[in-house]
């Protein structure tokens, strides 16, 4: 199967898929896996490996969802153990609590959502929006407690604020691929700049959106009476006795942030030698997060609670496991879409899309997104495909080629749903239900695309 039948296929499958989990209460695990299977099946994709004239290798059924299963874990699996790992013991010592009092402090008792989206907004600058969700997650649940804020909307703020820089501000890889490729790879400080501004009503309408939902839906862990989440904070602050120091706290966390945003400031100033060597050594989110995790071991250490360790690492196992698989599988639906001809079809049809200017780069984005569920992935294929269209879309000013990579970053994010890893770590830390992330996850980034495009058209009235 190919062309535009193909398309309508996985348009089936995904609303095969979602109901099936929210209908009938198939599990995600089972039902994407299944629905990946079904798609490989019509789509086409060889039972076994293939080996053509040319002599290359076409990947069967069972290589494709291995891969797509293993490739998952590769990227992020560590990453969400290691960052889960950080979180429990910083719950365990009350450093989680000692944050949201600082953040509390910072902003007001009042604006939580501000504070959680902003605070995501300048975390995943340097850091992946997946990475920076498991970090900041234990930060959104103590000021839950400590505000008596939805969870939910505290969820989705969080999730927004990330979303927002990742697609839009280097030194994230996807911003960066998409600079270079549009040949504005020198300015990255301009891609930056436009990036800040492009950011600006993203924000706005996810902060709303928040507020909104979050009036609407109820995760597992939310609480109805505000009176008891003030207890509740209350009694775990006399658990704990004494909190940790602001330092203290704060390492775990701040130390990985500060080591990948030195690994991309180090690729980005074209750094060589052992520097270069070092810093991006350091800089892999593996790396940096198991140095926070030593950190974390460190205020193990200093809150005498040592003992409880091993407990602590095999209740996180735990917790993270259901989390690994279902991103896993999420990962194989991606990679059974990218291994059938869809892409290329929409590729090769490209100039239908073409008459609608800078609006053009983001509609085609929003489509590979949504089809594919990778952002970065997203990005970098959308900005190939414009290249050479760029003089003919009178896009090839600095300033133009820079708001063509904010709007590919705009559809980048259009939209997160079960075929996207973010939507289901933001999902399942968010303790919601899959049917409660299209309601919050889902939505949420399809306004703040929308959102994002109307500001980069704004821009673009201005910057030519």
């Amino acid at each position: 199967m190919s062309g535009f039948a193909l398309i309508v296929a996985f348009v089936l499958a995904i609303v095969v898929m979602i109901v099936a989990i929210s209908k009938f209460k198939v599990h995600p695990f089972l039902a994407i896996m299944g629905v990946s299977l079904l798609l490989a099946l019509v789509a086409g994709i060889p039972l076994t490996n293939v080996t053509n004239a040319d002599g290359s290798v076409t990947s069967g059924i069972p290589t494709v969802i291995g891969a797509g299963f293993s490739g998952t874990f590769t990227s992020i699996g560590i990453v969400i153990i290691l960052g889960a790992l950080i979180g429990s013991v910083l719950e365990k010592t009350g450093a989680a609590l000692k944050l949201a009092d600082l953040v509390v402090k910072l902003v007001g008792k009042k604006h939580p959502e501000i504070a959680i989206e902003l605070m995501g907004w300048v975390v995943s600058i340097p850091v992946f929006c997946d990475s920076g969700f498991v970090i900041l997650d234990p930060i959104r649940r103590a000021l839950v407690k400590r505000t008596g804020t939805s969870s939910v909307a505290m969820t989705v703020a969080l999730s927004a604020g990330l979303y927002i820089s990742h697609v839009f501000i280097p030194p994230t890889p996807g911003p960066i691929a998409a600079a270079n490729t549009l040949g504005i790879g020198n300015n990255l400080l301009l891609v930056m700049g436009i990036g800040v501004l492009a950011s600006i009503l993203p924000l706005i309408a996810g902060y709303f959106y928040a507020k909104f939902i979050g009036k609407r839906v109820k995760s597992a862990d939310e609480v109805g009476d505000t009176d008891a989440v003030v207890k509740t904070y209350e009694e775990l602050v006399a658990e704990y006795g004494k909190l940790p120091n602001a330092w203290n706290a704060l390492a775990p966390i701040l130390v990985p942030i500060v080591l990948m945003a030195l690994g991309s400031i180090a690729a980005m100033a074209g750094w060589t030698g052992t520097a270069f060597a070092v810093c991006d050594f350091l800089g892999k989110p593996i790396i940096a997060l198991t140095v926070g995790t030593i950190f974390a071991v460190i205020q193990m250490g200093t809150a005498h609670k040592m003992g409880d360790f091993y407990k602590v690492t095999n209740d996180t196992l735990k917790t993270v496991g259901p989390i690994l698989f279902v991103t896993a599988a999420g990962g194989v639906l991606g990679k059974v879409i990218s291994s059938t001809s869809m892409v290329s079809y929409i590729t090769s049809n490209a100039n239908v899309l073409e008459t609608v200017g800078i609006l053009f780069p983001f509609l085609l984005a929003a489509i590979l997104k949504s089809a594919q569920g990778s952002s970065t992935v997203a990005i970098t294929t959308t900005a190939g495909i414009i290249a050479p269209l760029m003089g003919a879309l009178g896009l090839d000013t600095p300033a133009r080629a820079a708001l063509t990579v904010m709007a590919i970053g705009a559809g980048a994010m259009t939209v997160s749903h079960a075929n996207d890893s973010y939507f289901w770590v933001v999902t399942n830390f968010g303790d919601m239900t899959p049917e409660q992330g299209y309601k919050t996850q889902t939505l949420c980034t399809l306004v703040l695309g929308v959102a994002a495009m109307i500001g980069i058209f704004i821009l673009s009235l201005i910057f030519r």
